[in-house]
């Protein structure tokens, strides 16, 4: 699954897609050196395959590749930066 990114000066998206369209998303605010994860969604036939969590890791490596620190906003991002110790280097 190729995962893309697109970003501006304070909106950025990760997000992987088929031949219908975008199948997840992943939505992040940037506000100096903090990405705030506010949403994160799967197309509702493909939920419980994973997509979100393969979402979420891209931003994780991003923040990492880019010294950035992220604020999981999101419910989903949150409980898993919860679950995930490995991602609390990335924690703001």
């Amino acid at each position: 699954m190729e995962i893309k990114h697109k970003e501006n000066h304070s909106r950025g998206i990760f997000y992987t897609e088929d031949e219908k369209g975008i199948i997840g998303e992943l939505t992040y605010n940037k506000e100096g050196s903090i990405l705030t994860i506010d949403h994160t969604e799967v197309r509702r036939e493909r939920e419980g395959e994973g997509i979100a969590s393969k979402l979420l890791e891209r931003s994780v490596q991003f923040a990492r590749e880019n010294n950035y620190k992220i604020n999981p906003l999101c419910p989903f991002a949150e409980v898993k930066f919860d679950e995930i110790d490995a991602y609390s280097d990335v924690r703001a």
